[in-house]
């Protein structure tokens, strides 16, 4: 399985696959897509009209990260299921916490 995220000067780039429309704002596991590329599967419940859905998911991986709403911003992917979601914080920090989140999937 590939990494589902990649550090970066500043920061981090995670890799999602949204599911907009959902009952629940959550996020759900790590997946491996054919090609053999992994991202964080996430739910939300906004529609992805207007760019409601990407923003509800900056807030949804920013509660979980527990890290503030505005160091999170969707990058790529707009709109397209798979996005890359840029984390502007310590990179060492933010891949601890995914790294304990990815071990918690185990």
């Amino acid at each position: 399985m590939s990494a589902f995220y990649r550090a970066r000067d500043g920061g981090i780039d995670l890799f999602v696959r949204l599911t907009p429309k959902s009952g629940t704002d959550r996020v759900d596991a790590i997946q491996e897509s054919a090609d053999g590329r992994s991202h964080l599967a996430v739910r939300v419940r906004a529609a992805p009209e207007k760019g409601a859905a990407n923003t509800a998911l900056e807030r949804v991986i920013a509660e979980c990260l527990k890290i503030p709403r505005s160091t999170v911003t969707v990058v790529a992917g707009h709109t397209a299921r798979l996005k890359t979601v840029r984390i502007e914080a310590d990179p060492a920090a933010i891949s601890t916490k995914l790294d304990t989140f990815a071990a918690a999937e185990d």
